[in-house]
This record gives C-alpha cells, sequence and structure tokens, in this order.
C-alpha cells in the first residue's frame, strides 16, 4: 500500500510514472492465476497450454504481448502461494459484476479444453470456482459446452479432397 501511495504522490509530483505492477486486489491477477492454475493441474504444461493462456490473456485483458506475460508471471508466482482458490474468487467476486465472473468461467473452460478433453482435476477445479463464483450450474454447463464446441472448431482439420471410389455413388 506504502510503495502505491509513493508512486501516486510522485506521479503528481511530476516524476516519471513507476512501472505498473500487478497488485493483489487486481482482478486480472486473480483470473490469470486461476487460469495457471488449470493449465498447470494436470501435471502438464506444454507450449500449446502456454500459447493459448498467453492469448487469453492478451484478448480478455487488451494487453500487449509483453503486459501479458508480466501478468502471467506474476499469476504465477501467486498461484505458487496460494494455499487456496478462495484467495483469487474473493477478488473476483468483489469487483465483477455476474458476466464479469461468467467469463472468468468460461476462460477456465477454454482453458481446460486446449488439449481437447478435459481432465478430471481441471473440471473439479472450474466447478469449485463457479460455485465460489455464484456462477449458476446451469450457466457452468453452458459455458463448458460453449467450449468444447470452440475447440473442436479449432482442432478441425482442412478438409481433404476426396476421391470418388467404387463405394460412392457417382
Amino acid at each position: 500500500m506504502f510503495d502505491a501511495l509513493k508512486g501516486f504522490l510522485s506521479e503528481i509530483a511530476g516524476g516519471e510514472p513507476s512501472e505498473r505492477r500487478f497488485e493483489a486486489n487486481d482482478y486480472r491477477l486473480a483470473a490469470a492465476a486461476l487460469l495457471v492454475h488449470i493449465a498447470t493441474i494436470d501435471g502438464e504444461f506444454d507450449a500449446n497450454e502456454r500459447e493459448r493462456l498467453q492469448a487469453i490473456v492478451e484478448s480478455r485483458f487488451g494487453l500487449n504481448r509483453a503486459t501479458a506475460r508480466e501478468l502471467i508471471q506474476h499469476a504465477s508466482e501467486s498461484e505458487r502461494e496460494a494455499v487456496d482458490l478462495f484467495r483469487f474468487t474473493s477478488v473476483l467476486k468483489r469487483t465483477l459484476d455476474e458476466e464479469g465472473r461468467r467469463q472468468v468461467v468460461a476462460m477456465l473452460w477454454e482453458m481446460a479444453y486446449v488439449d481437447g478433453s478435459v481432465h478430471e482435476f481441471e473440471e473439479n477445479v472450474v466447478w469449485r470456482v463457479a460455485e465460489l463464483l455464484g456462477v449458476s450450474s446451469r450457466d457452468r454447463v453452458m459455458l463448458r459446452k460453449d467450449a468444447e464446441e470452440e475447440a473442436a472448431v479449432r482442432e478441425v482439420p482442412a478438409e481433404k479432397e476426396s476421391f470418388p471410389g467404387p463405394w460412392s455413388k457417382s
């Protein structure tokens, strides 16, 4: 808190603005920490998951690549230090409206489906987060279905050219 006040006073006095940091009460840090948790809970965090995490953070929070990386780094540290999900969900519940909380659950499902299927640990975490955020079971299931459909579209390979064969009626 003292650092924030110091930075504010420095800016008012005409000094250079201090480097922007993601504070513990920043909803973006809380949401990104939950995304990191989902991405790593199954014991694998491959390049595809890293790229998708980066893309989600950039697009959902309107951040450039470097700032998104900084947020993910801070989120990873926060997630490692956390003893439970309440640390993050309490921030989100205080700062986001109902639609914002639904969007967090949507992001978690999107992250869970990166590898094409949802691990039971990922499913359990999304369920617990949704409960803590006050997102209804109905909304949670609908958001999961949307993420599953979106993941299927991302994975569909380009159509192969088909040739008539003896089994087709030409």
